[in-house]
């Protein structure tokens, strides 16, 4: 499969060049794994946690100059969170494409490398782009999350040379223990959503089974037939049922008032 990733190359002349910083000290890979432990499900938003991730990721691997997560959400792939606008943008010429190392790694669970932008067969488009961008080399590692959400992290280093394999052991480490904290987070998201929606959902059941009632008794049908003719007026006004029962019991309501 080909690459596509070489359309629209001003892109390139104007996305951001590398910030370089003062070198600091690394943070302690296990302080790095105890603060995502510690982010309470249901207090910290997910898009909170992923960018903790980008940021405690820089902070505790070697090499690590530019950070990103990537989440896949059935097909769709975006950068959920990064510590520099390169890795964001190096991320989205990926996903346009729909090929290339952060994708890869998030799809398949595996890490990806390319350890020398100058000389690269797999993603040779991309790594041409990353090169004219002062990164040296790339890695992603894939989030063993489960459910129908996957992710990565993709690191992008400006230095000569790529991550050791000291670093690249820690990266995956760190990849399994960010997994958790992020799937714990999107779990939860995803059941207050469903929680919302059963709620909405009972309210809607409630005010039709309402107004039902209301047609019955002023059309002297059964509530079968009253159902029909709410299910008739919500197909000819091209409105939703409940908007439909909500008007009928309000009329009923203000009638007997």
């Amino acid at each position: 499969m080909a690459e596509d990733l070489t359309d629209d190359t001003d892109r390139d002349a104007v996305a951001a060049a590398p910030q370089r910083s003062a070198p600091t000290a690394l943070m302690e890979p296990q302080q790095a794994f105890a603060e995502l432990g510690h982010l309470v499900v249901g207090e910290t938003p997910l898009h909170q946690v992923l960018t903790r991730v980008a940021e405690l990721a820089k902070a505790c691997v070697p090499g690590a100059d530019d950070v990103s997560v990537t989440l896949l959400e059935g097909e769709k792939a975006r950068s959920a969170a990064f510590t520099g606008a390169l890795a964001a943008s190096l991320d989205e010429r990926q996903y346009e494409a729909g090929f290339g190392p952060c994708v890869h790694a998030a799809t398949g669970g595996q890490v990806v490398r390319v350890d020398d932008t100058g000389h690269e067969d797999v993603y040779p488009d991309f790594a041409a782009i990353a090169a004219r961008q002062g990164v040296r080399s790339t890695i992603s590692v894939g989030m063993p999350m489960p459910q129908r959400l996957l992710g990565g992290i993709n690191v992008y280093r400006f230095d000569e040379g790529a991550l050791d394999e000291e670093a690249v052991q820690l990266l995956q480490v760190f990849a399994g223990y960010a997994a958790i904290a992020v799937a714990n987070h999107a779990l939860y998201d995803s059941a207050v959503a469903l929680s919302g929606n059963l709620q909405i959902a009972m309210q809607s059941r409630a005010v039709i089974e309402q107004a039902k009632g209301v047609l019955v008794a002023s059309l002297r049908c059964t509530p079968d037939e009253a159902f029909a003719h709410l299910a008739r007026q919500s197909q000819h006004s091209n409105r939703k049922l409940r908007d439909i029962a909500a008007e009928i019991v309000e009329r009923a309501g203000g009638g007997h008032g």
